[in-house]
């Protein structure tokens, strides 16, 4: 059988879900130069930080184009160790422990209130991760107490006396992270820790109805998460997933490997409805995909930083991912790209300045432009038929029908706009060698108009281009066209196109 030509259908009738935008958020983990050397640096010998606050002014203006919503903190592995107390009050009272998770050492000189006026700077919401390792519920409800409460009680005055009269209000708390992890200090049996977060998340919201709970999940299609979700979904609004993909080096590894997140997204949906029937329930419960990226730890090992250095590959790889949570937009609701600074991060820093990875831009892109409501798009298009990570990708494709297929070079997602006046439609060509012309058709009650198409891309010739201290070889070129009806992609390339439309 051979395979289609690519060819790109656009309804604007047919919706999936509005896109959440809080997809496009971060993380803010203690893990090696994240937070000290990346967005906090006090003592920065080049001027660089901000006297009052010590957060590095360029890397804060540079995370502001990224339009960032939410900020996971403060892990991560990291929490499973972590005493929140440490981090609170007079910085030379603060005491420097031993830290479990990356074996170093937290100095606590960045804790609760400076993740919290970071935020405010970056006009985010926090988003606050519980230690359910270490941890206890007492530690939880004084954490919440200290953020949450306006009442006259102990950690609420404790967060006056540390000059922050008024409350925080944080909304997003999870549950512990990566709980059923070999490499998490309090690793769980799901039955246990499901029975456990159900006493959290109760005595939690006794004490602040308001909060919104994330559930500890795993990879979404394991049965981990069955059980916790069984147990928990009438007491959390989320369901928290973590994926990383990997290259191995090959290209058509790295960039099909979102895939698995697709399948992922499709599988827990269908656990959560699962959970709800068997509850009878009528609520919501969506996804928090609050750790995802390219992170391969064969090269950038956690416990050495995990600073990547990412080339034209991984970007694709990047925006492929994107394409799946806006694809997916009924279901997933926050996504965290793990981590904002220097770990697997968009962006490098040093002392003296900083530079924007590859994966700054099509994430740039997404989180500027792809807004609005997710269309269903038909894709024709050949797909990939070789080795994918996770093996299983490559065994569920042999037998799925065209529509079916993840694994496709051409991979779009497209979006309509608030107004109803624009599409915008995102591209991958996944392809290392290929280019494509692409037809590109409209529903019947959709009329493009003005002649002309505006063109974002991100390209380059050789898909090992990365950018560093020497240039920035990976960026973004923009460009207006005349519309002709199809758009020719080239290989290994990403474009996010807008057309300005009539709908009837």
């Amino acid at each position: 059988m051979t395979s289609p030509s690519p060819i790109i259908h656009i309804d604007p009738a047919r919706s999936i879900s509005r896109v959440d935008p809080r997809i496009y958020s971060g993380f803010t983990e203690h893990m090696g130069r994240c937070i000290y050397g990346g967005i906090f640096e006090p003592e920065n010998p080049n001027s660089l930080a901000d006297p009052n606050t010590g957060f590095r002014k360029d890397v804060l203006s540079v995370l502001k184009e990224l339009n960032v919503p939410i900020f996971r903190y403060p892990g991560g592995n990291f929490v499973s160790s972590y005493r929140w107390q440490d981090g609170i009050g007079p910085k030379h009272l603060r005491p420097r422990r031993p830290e479990l998770a990356w074996l170093t050492e937290e100095s606590n000189q960045f804790g609760t209130d400076e993740f919290m006026q970071f935020c405010k700077e970056m006009n985010a919401e926090p988003y606050i991760c519980l230690n359910m390792g270490t941890g206890t519920l007492e530690d939880a409800l004084a954490w919440l107490e200290y953020c949450n409460s306006s009442a006259n009680t102990y950690y609420a005055n404790l967060r006056r006396e540390n000059g922050h009269p008024e409350p925080y209000k944080v909304k997003y708390w999870s549950l512990g992270n990566e709980v059923w992890g070999p490499w998490q200090v309090g690793q769980m049996e799901s039955q246990d820790y499901a029975k456990k977060a159900f006493q959290w998340a109760k005595a939690l919201k006794l004490l602040d109805p308001s909060i919104q709970l994330i559930s500890c999940g795993e990879t979404g299609y394991s049965d981990w998460d069955r059980v916790t979700l069984k147990k928990l979904v009438p007491v959390v609004d989320y369901h928290s997933i973590h994926i990383y993909t990997v290259s191995e080096g090959n290209h058509a590894v790295n960039v099909m490997g979102p895939a698995a997140a697709e399948k992922a997204l499709e599988i827990s949906k269908s656990l959560i409805d699962l959970a709800k029937i068997e509850s009878g329930l009528d609520k919501q419960v969506t996804i928090c995909f609050d750790e995802w990226n390219v992170w391969d730890p064969v090269r950038a090992p956690g416990e050495k930083g995990a600073e990547e250095h990412y080339d034209l590959s991984d970007a694709l790889a990047v925006a492929s991912w994107l394409n799946v949570f806006v694809r997916k937009a009924d279901i997933v609701k926050i996504a965290c790209i793990a981590q904002s600074v220097n770990v697997i991060s968009p962006i490098i820093t040093s002392p003296k300045g900083l530079f924007k990875q590859t994966t700054f831009y099509p994430l740039k892109l997404f989180a500027t432009l792809m807004q609005g409501t997710s269309l269903n798009v038909h894709v024709g298009s050949p797909s990939h038929t070789g080795k994918t990570v996770p093996d299983w990708v490559e065994k569920l494709e042999k037998n799925a029908g065209g529509d079916e297929k993840l694994t496709k070079y051409i991979d779009v997602s497209a979006v309509l706009n608030d107004s109803k006046d624009e599409v915008r439609l995102a591209i991958v060509n996944r392809h290392a060698t290929e280019g494509y012309t692409i037809p590109i058709r409209f529903g019947p009650a959709c009329d493009v108009s003005g002649g002309t198409v505006q063109v974002y891309e991100v390209w380059s010739a050789d898909l090992k281009d990365n950018n560093g201290w020497d240039g920035e070889r990976v960026q973004i070129v923009e460009k207006q066209l005349p519309w002709s009806g199809e758009y020719s992609v080239k290989q290994h390339s990403f474009q996010l196109l807008v057309f300005k439309v009539e709908l009837q």
